[in-house]
């Protein structure tokens, strides 16, 4: 039996990870609680996690690797889900 390969692998940890504004910092912002979260709530907790990563220095490198990877859930590279998938999305219609 063949197991597809993602284009990153999840269990090793890419070296940028050393260096990420969320490590040096309360990464509660970056992923949503476990209880219901309204939108004001979501909307400053991500604004907390965006302003974090608008000063990290893997950016870049983090939105990279959460697009290869397709994480679900939480802020990487400054984005949530929905503008990741957005740009996935954006990106494949203009290679199309």
């Amino acid at each position: 039996m063949h197991t597809p390969r993602l284009a990153v692998d999840r269990l090793s940890a890419p070296g940028w990870r050393v260096d990420a504004q969320c490590r040096q910092k309360n990464a509660v912002y970056f992923f949503p609680p476990p209880h219901f979260e309204r939108k004001l709530e979501k909307d400053e907790r991500e604004g907390a996690a965006r302003a974090l990563c608008g000063a990290c220095k893997v950016q870049t490198e983090c939105l990279d690797y959460a697009l290869t990877a397709q994480e679900p859930h939480g802020i990487w590279g400054g984005m949530n889900e929905l503008q990741r998938r957005r740009l996935l999305r954006k990106r494949a219609a203009e290679s199309a």
